[in-house]
């Protein structure tokens, strides 16, 4: 109609189709059309400073996380729109007057129960709707039709497995704030995210102490693993063929275990059973038929003080590795520590 419109007032310059990109469902592959609608917010932007310095408490790993992508993220952090128009979900427990637009936030099932007079026997969306009062304005208290956002449930993990405040207030006290989690990297803008802007906004403080930050881990030709591409070995196939100890050492020593994609193979699998786990199996096989053929027993107290130089030199290697194991796990550094393991075994 616009193009018409122009035509006929001789305006129209030029004519022509355009070639642009256009959001489509990723599971149906159905074009997605996108409407502006009211939401319910929570305020980051109040928050933001407070966010910040929360952020300085915890020890990520890798530790440019905490001033690069999180940091970043968290520097330029929008409100956040925890609404959704969906049936399933947990419904945003606020009343509203139809008359004057009053909102009622209701905290727990017994204040709910308290304000409606009724009792309450089920909290999921097709009943809750139901429960209405009258207000003192001559207005009816209605339900918000909402949901909450699912990434709004995952950020208030910490409270809502124990039951806090309502229960457990002693339990929850010990474990909050957690001392470690492990995601992968999509996560400094999910689940890292909204646990922190939850713990911020409730306690002032961080929901977790220390995190470990894994890539993604792509198939060989660098594509997302799917079923549908069949793109990938069956993880149990690869177990049975190389070993479940080949596929975790060939893991936690890539570059996964630093925040950056891998493209997975089995022959990298392969490489580490053949270079790294047969040789100390050969080698551990080596000692065990002899030292059945000697009927090797060795002594209860086991005195490592000796005087052979390769046996001084091994025992110090294995103090040194202990220490350095010690140290790097304590700051939940995989990398550091398995290099050190691998190195120590190369040695031997």
């Amino acid at each position: 109609k616009i193009i018409e419109n122009l035509k006929l007032r001789n305006f129209l310059f030029k004519r022509e189709n355009y070639l642009h990109r256009y959001p489509f469902c990723y599971r149906t592959n159905c074009p997605i059309i996108y409407r502006p609608i009211s939401s319910w917010f929570v305020n980051v932007e109040k928050i933001k400073t407070k966010l910040l310095e929360v952020n300085e408490k915890i020890n990520w790993m890798p530790a440019h996380l905490k001033k690069g992508r999180f940091g970043k993220w968290l520097e330029n952090a929008k409100d956040w729109a925890i609404s959704r128009n969906r049936f399933w979900g947990n419904p945003i427990p606020i009343w509203i007057c139809s008359k004057t637009g009053k909102k009622i936030c209701v905290g727990s099932k017994k204040e709910l129960e308290t304000l409606s007079g009724q009792k309450i026997e089920d909290l999921h969306k097709d009943q809750i709707d139901k429960i209405t009062w009258p207000s003192k304005d001559g207005g009816t208290f209605i339900r918000t039709s909402e949901v909450l956002d699912c990434w709004f449930e995952s950020g208030a993990m910490p409270y809502a497995s124990n039951h806090y405040p309502f229960t457990n207030e002693s339990n929850f006290k010990n474990i909050f704030p957690a001392d470690f989690i492990a995601e992968g990297l999509d996560q400094t803008r999910g689940w890292f995210y909204t646990l922190t802007i939850l713990g911020t906004s409730l306690f002032e403080n961080t929901a977790f102490k220390n995190v470990i930050v894994n890539g993604l881990v792509l198939s060989s030709d660098g594509r997302k693993m799917s079923k549908s591409f069949k793109n990938y070995t069956d993880p149990m196939e690869v177990i049975n063929t190389f070993g479940a100890d080949a596929l975790r050492l060939y893991l936690i020593m890539s570059p996964v275990v630093k925040a950056e994609d891998l493209k997975y193979s089995d022959n990298g699998v392969r490489d580490v059973l053949k270079n790294i786990i047969i040789p100390i199996w050969n080698a551990y096989s080596f000692f065990t038929t002899y030292a059945i053929i000697d009927k090797f027993k060795p002594p209860k107290n086991l005195n490592l003080v000796k005087n052979n130089i390769l046996d001084k030199w091994i025992i110090s290697e294995l103090e040194s590795l202990k220490k350095t194991l010690n140290i790097e796990i304590d700051k939940y550094n995989l990398t550091k520590s398995i290099e050190s393991l691998l190195e120590f075994i190369d040695k031997l």
